[in-house]
């Protein structure tokens, strides 16, 4: 029988030689870095920088806000004479200071009613702010209610609702008596057992599992301890 031919040595061809793998143009031996990754790295990082640039700001003017508290403030409305357990005054302040009668809100003022399991020397400040939309209410004494003319929300003579559409009590604000002067502090929310918490914005809910699902903003002011 004939032998079969070796194509390489029978046809007269050299045999194929297999050549190492091609290196980038300008690498040497032993470099751990192309200049190709290294200017794929330089415009990465560049980028970076300058989307950061752009977006930080951004998010910082978003969010700051929600973590600055301004300072605490506190004003006299008038010597504790002037209020009385059986109805309430109403008196004008300045919730934000520096834009003028924009800053300013109404409360109305009682001092503590025994009937409520108050103390006498207590003193009372209801925020006048509907805690549905935020409309102004309005104490009618023939009722001894709170009534909102905007949507007919009522409150009783505590503030805790008792009609219509709002979520929660009418807020309240801190208070304490300085040289026989009512003076009124921050702010707070309670809830519809009169317990003081956060801040809340209107037609959000307090208390229970709202205080998970509608969280107060860092920025307010906490609520008085007692």
């Amino acid at each position: 029988m004939s032998e079969p031919l070796n194509n390489n040595s029978e046809s007269g061809e050299e045999p194929r030689v297999k050549l190492p793998p091609s290196e980038p143009r300008g690498y040497f031996e032993g470099e751990s870095m192309t200049r190709r990754h290294v200017f794929t790295v330089a415009s990465q990082a560049i980028g970076g920088v300058a989307a950061a640039a752009v977006v930080l700001p951004v998010v910082g003017f978003a969010v700051a806000p929600l973590f600055e508290r301004g300072e605490e403030r506190w004003e006299a409305v008038g010597p504790l004479s002037d209020f009385n357990a059986e109805t309430y005054k109403q008196v004008v302040i300045t919730e934000t200071p520096g834009i003028g009668e924009a800053g300013k809100t109404s409360a109305y003022v009682r001092t503590g009613a025994e009937k409520y399991n108050e103390e006498p020397n207590d003193v009372i400040a209801v925020s006048t702010r509907c805690a549905h939309l935020g409309c102004p209410v309005r104490f009618v004494q023939a009722a001894q209610n709170f009534i909102c003319p905007c949507h007919g929300g009522v409150y009783d003579f505590e503030g805790k609702r008792i009609g219509g559409p709002p979520v929660r009590p009418l807020d309240r604000f801190q208070t304490r008596v300085r040289g026989g002067q009512v003076e009124l502090g921050p702010r707070y929310s309670v809830t519809n057992q009169l317990k003081a918490v956060r801040v809340r914005d209107p037609g959000e809910f307090t208390g229970g599992i709202w205080e998970y699902l509608y969280p107060p903003r860092p920025s307010t002011f906490p609520p008085p301890s007692s």
